[in-house]
């Protein structure tokens, strides 16, 4: 019965919806099979599965950060903060009991943690979620004060914010490990994790972006006073994107504590937040697309960029090895990228199999007129 019903519903849809099922069927496929290869070995080594692990967390980090500046219109900079407290979290709570009495040397670990250990895939789940509540919870105290200012002083408060939480955990010895941080934290985030929460909130902002939470985050970036008169709470709805913005971070920070391995306090500085910022600038404000796109084409080419450190040749000339080339030449790209996309790479728009295949399909006649155009000029 249930697969006539499924027969039934595919054969009630029209030619492009069933197009459009049929490309997006092949796509989590393709999917799902280079996840597994690559999990596995198979297609690359552990180098390039770390490299898009990194991509897959910056993308759920950059989908926080959207949700709050690009959809709600609220500069907010207090992202590396809600990570630290992610990851410390999680951290604490998968790290194994022997490795706690190694690395708190100095100062002996809180007893109410000492002998928490969540292991397996069950207990690293908690963790993340244990932690993205936790973050939650901070990012509603801290919303009550910032979430009255509006623009740059907005962002000052929430950077400060931010700076204050790395503060504490740098002096908190007896928790954190203060400067020393934390290291051998269990790899247990592979690429099925990485990807499956990255997939997991994506659905979810593209759910959220549909309900009526959503049309009022947009109103209330596109225009407050319209919104308010319209009868939105303006600080009910700012404070619950600032939260479900601080869950979200935090589960992000949990997973890149299990990626990385080891955690300090100057891991969260601010610079970590101006580099998420960036992806959101340049995938495009209020884009999910964007984010994504836009964290995988940073990260993957801040890491191809690392052999311009290294030293090159050009055939005529040769370049020495100068520290930080690799940074200076990405810089460049990016201003190339903005220069040419002001608006993003994205802007404010989402990808569709429609829209693919319209582009493919007028990349001819485009071809052609340039082709024509020049003819006509000699």
């Amino acid at each position: 019965m249930e697969k006539r019903q499924i027969k039934g519903f595919v054969a009630n849809l029209n030619p492009k919806k069933r197009r459009n099922l049929l490309l997006s069927s092949i796509s989590i496929t393709a999917l799902l099979l280079f996840l597994y290869f690559s999990n596995e070995g198979i297609l690359m080594g552990s180098y390039g599965v770390r490299v898009l692990n990194l991509c897959a967390v910056y993308a759920v980090l950059t989908l926080s950060m959207n949700l709050i500046n690009g959809f709600t219109g609220q500069f907010s900079l207090g992202t590396a903060g809600f990570m630290a407290v992610g990851a410390y979290t999680t951290a604490l709570l998968i790290l194994p009991v022997e490795i706690k009495e190694k690395i708190f040397y100095l100062e002996p670990m809180v007893p109410w943690l000492k002998d928490v250990h969540w292991a397996g895939n069950l207990g690293f789940l908690g963790a993340l979620l244990t932690a993205g509540v936790l973050t939650a919870f901070i990012a509603f105290l801290i919303g009550f004060p910032v979430l009255r200012l509006k623009g740059d002083y907005l962002a000052i408060a929430t950077l400060g914010f931010s700076e204050i939480i790395r503060v504490i955990f740098t002096n908190m010895q007896n928790l954190t490990n203060g400067s020393t941080g934390i290291k051998s934290i269990p790899p247990i985030a592979n690429m099925w994790w990485t990807f499956g929460v990255m997939a997991f909130f994506t659905i979810f902002m593209v759910r959220l972006m549909k309900t009526s939470y959503g049309r009022a985050f947009k109103s209330i970036r596109d225009d407050e006073v319209a919104a308010e008169s319209m009868g939105i709470s303006l600080f009910r709805h700012k404070m619950l994107s600032f939260v479900l913005s601080g869950f979200i971070a935090g589960v992000g920070g949990g997973l890149m504590a299990s990626v990385v391995g080891a955690i300090t306090p100057i891991f969260f500085r601010f610079i970590l937040t101006y580099d998420i910022l960036l992806i959101v600038v340049l995938g495009g404000m209020g884009s999910i697309t964007g984010s994504i796109v836009g964290a995988f084409l940073i990260t993957i080419a801040k890491e191809w960029l690392r052999w311009l450190d290294g030293g090159f040749s050009l055939g005529f000339v040769r370049i020495p090895a100068i520290a930080g080339m690799r940074m200076v030449v990405f810089s460049v790209l990016l201003m190339l990228v903005i220069l040419f996309y002001r608006r993003g790479l994205f802007g404010g728009r989402e990808f569709s199999f429609d829209w693919l295949i319209n582009s493919l399909s007028a990349l001819p006649k485009r071809v052609f007129s340039l082709f024509k155009k020049g003819g006509a000029a000699k």
